[in-house]
């Protein structure tokens, strides 16, 4: 008869491609580096540890005495390393040959470093669509960890799930090992030896050992807040690791030596799901209320529990229907690798850069995810921009070239050459979504509308939850509600409009409307808009690294002519970005500045390593602002900046009146060529 159970614990660490350095150092000094040491001390403790390649990359290049513990634990066997996608993606979303590919460039650089090829691996936010399987299984992968909650959408009881289970698809097996949510919130916020002694209770009486399975983000031993004390400071690492190994009843095993030494519990389908919390946060923000009002009905009526598998939320791919930067950052990717695949031979430097437009982490938003993170998109556009340039290179497109890329019913116009490329919308809007410059590996037009989010209302009431007393453990980020920026009314309140560039209006004798144009007899980049008595001309035009767009006003107006141009400025409102006006400096972009008679402006920003100069070929008043959005994280609701917003007004008085709005992209040091 067992009377023991089996602790298969592991951690997933993880840093998104493009974070800054300082996050990245200190996240080794509170996380990585004293969990590492930590574990080293106690050999008999066995686990499992998923590192993403580009976060590995990194700490073997900073940090290798500390790497260095790592190998040795690999070697004397307590450790067993997970597989994944190399820069972690989710790999639902990316095609199957990508995904394949991906999955074994990490495995090889695992074995060519540790020695050690994985069998198991960390699926990215345990996402899971059955798709998954076959490149999970042509990738040499044996095994995954999803949520119980996967299970439980299955029917199946919390009882049952006392080891791992098989599934199936397209004639490849694939078994997956039940992560306990129970044991989730519980690592490490309880204290150790409540910690323990839940792993104790679940020792089962038969032929079969029970798993307590464990298996998630390593940041949380010392990176969510409050974390580094509770964790090392304080000792729960130690208690914890010392009160397991103490247990008469606790056995702790690597993910491989369970599998080898237990049957699989039998065959399971599991359906389109990830954890229950992703589950909301992919909601639109009213179905997420509802969503949210049914889980607090069914926990006030002692329902949740076992209602909680039937109150699922939406699916991960919904945040490219809620999000449009989403979903354009990510058919945009979809299209070059389609590019790159039809290309003969193999092409290193592309398909790494490919990859790097997968990584996760900017395509969505939670309590993590960093879609509202400038930095982190940027860092994905970087590598669809330098990727497109090569591309273009090896095999030229057509120029200009008009599809519905992004599949929401209205085509694009993408005008380029070899150094610029403007995409412009073919609403009625005719405004530019996207302008890249291909020097620079930047798109200009990365920023992103203000929606209503979920969240909003916790916002709106203010409401601080503190964590316990310390003999009671410490508070869950998903359990606090804390502020890092004041946030005001009109920090809340939803774009009227997508946020791209020369997007127009008019104000006659009314208020001001925008302009609605159609495209001119002959398609091409030539728009015409009528508006009672004005009649507009927009002609847009590349010419080296300069984009021009020409207006010409017809019928007889007179009124004001507005143009709202929406530009990404990587500095955002750090010291690094700065107006440059008549070779003065007036301030930086987080900063608003008025000008009544602007001519010519020039956006510094040495973290792009260059700048933009816009010139208009008549004065015009400037108004400049900041555009914020109002995000959560572990650390509480922020503020952050996502682009600076330049509105042109002119007076228009007569037809026949001509204007001409351009700008002009410079690497640093770069004089202007006029």
């Amino acid at each position: 008869m067992t009377e023991t159970v089996a602790l298969l614990f592991g951690v997933h660490a993880h840093q998104p491609v493009g974070n800054f350095p300082q996050v990245l150092e200190d996240a080794h000094r509170r996380c990585y580096r004293p969990f590492l040491h930590t574990l080293h001390r106690f050999p008999e403790f066995r686990f499992a540890a998923h590192f993403s390649g580009w976060l590995l990359d990194y700490l073997l290049e900073k940090f290798p005495e500390d790497m260095r513990l790592l190998q040795e634990m690999v070697a004397r066997g307590q450790v067993e390393l997970f597989g994944a996608g190399e820069t972690e993606p989710v790999l639902a979303v990316i095609p199957a040959s990508d995904r394949v590919g991906q999955i074994r460039t990490l495995s090889d650089k695992l074995e060519r470093r540790f020695g050690a090829r994985p069998r198991g691996a960390w699926l990215t936010e345990r996402v899971w669509e059955a798709t998954v399987v076959p490149a999970l299984a042509d990738a040499g992968i044996e095994y995954v960890t999803v949520d119980d909650y996967h299970f439980l959408c299955t029917g199946r009881r919390l009882d049952e799930l006392t080891g791992y289970f098989t599934t199936e698809e397209d004639g490849r097996r694939l078994d997956l090992f039940p992560i306990s949510e129970a044991l989730r919130y519980r690592l490490p916020f309880a204290p150790a030896q409540e910690a323990v002694r839940y792993i104790e209770g679940l020792v089962q009486g038969g032929n079969v050992q029970p798993a307590a399975i464990y298996f998630d983000d390593i940041e949380k031993f010392g990176i969510w807040p409050e974390t580094y004390e509770w964790v090392y400071e304080r000792g729960w690492l130690t208690d914890f690791i010392q009160g397991v190994l103490a247990s008469p009843v606790i056995r702790p095993m690597r993910f491989d030596e369970y599998r080898n030494s237990q049957r699989t519990r039998g065959v399971i389908y599991v359906p389109t799901t990830s954890y229950s919390e992703m589950n909301e946060w992919t909601l639109p923000a009213e179905a997420a209320s509802r969503y949210a009002e049914l889980v607090e009905r069914a926990k006030r009526e002692g329902r949740f529990e076992g209602d909680k598998p039937f109150l699922r939320g939406g699916i991960w791919k919904n945040f490219f229907s809620r999000y449009p930067e989403s979903n354009w950052m990510h058919k945009r990717m979809l299209e070059l690798s389609r590019r790159l695949h039809a290309l003969p031979g193999r092409h290193e430097p592309m398909r790494h850069l490919l990859y790097q437009a997968q990584a996760n982490d900017a395509y969505w938003h939670g309590l993590f995810g960093g879609l509202y993170l400038p930095h982190l998109r940027r860092a994905v556009y970087h590598a669809i921009v330098r990727l497109e340039a090569l591309l273009d290179q090896a095999a030229p497109r057509p120029s200009p070239e008009v599809k519905d890329l992004d599949l929401d019913g209205v085509d694009e116009l993408f005008l380029h050459n070899t150094t610029l490329q403007a995409v412009v919308k073919l609403d009625q809007s005719a405004s530019v979504c996207e302008l890249d410059a291909y020097v620079l590996g930047h798109n200009f037009g990365d920023t992103l509308a203000r929606q209503v989010e979920h969240y909003y209302r916790k916002v709106r009431a203010g409401n601080s939850v503190h964590a316990p007393h310390v003999g009671e453990g410490i508070a869950s980020a998903h359990d606090r509600v804390s502020f890092k920026h004041e946030i005001h009314a009109e920090d809340l309140r939803p774009d009227a409009h997508p946020r791209t560039s020369f997007r127009d209006s008019w104000c006659g004798e009314t208020e001001p409307q925008p302009l609605v144009y159609r495209q001119a007899k002959g398609g091409g980049p030539v728009f015409e808009a009528v508006d009672g008595f004005i009649q507009v001309r927009k002609t847009y035009a590349l010419s080296d690294n300069r984009l021009e767009v020409e207006y010409v006003f017809g019928g007889a107006p007179r009124g004001t002519f507005t143009t709202e141009l929406n530009l990404a400025m990587p500095s955002c409102d750090g010291p690094a970005g700065r107006y440059l006006l008549a070779g003065h400096i007036p301030g930086g972009f987080g900063e608003p500045l008025l000008e009544q008679t602007l001519e010519e402006i020039e956006l510094v920003d040495d973290v792009l390593g260059g700048s933009l100069v816009l010139r208009v070929t008549r004065p015009a008043r400037l108004e400049a602002r900041p555009h914020h959005t109002v995000s959560q994280s572990e650390a509480g609701f922020e503020k952050i900046m996502q682009a600076v917003t330049l509105r042109l007004a002119w007076p228009v008085a007569s037809a026949g009146e001509r204007l001409v709005v351009s700008l002009e992209v410079r690497r640093q040091g770069q004089v202007s060529a006029t």
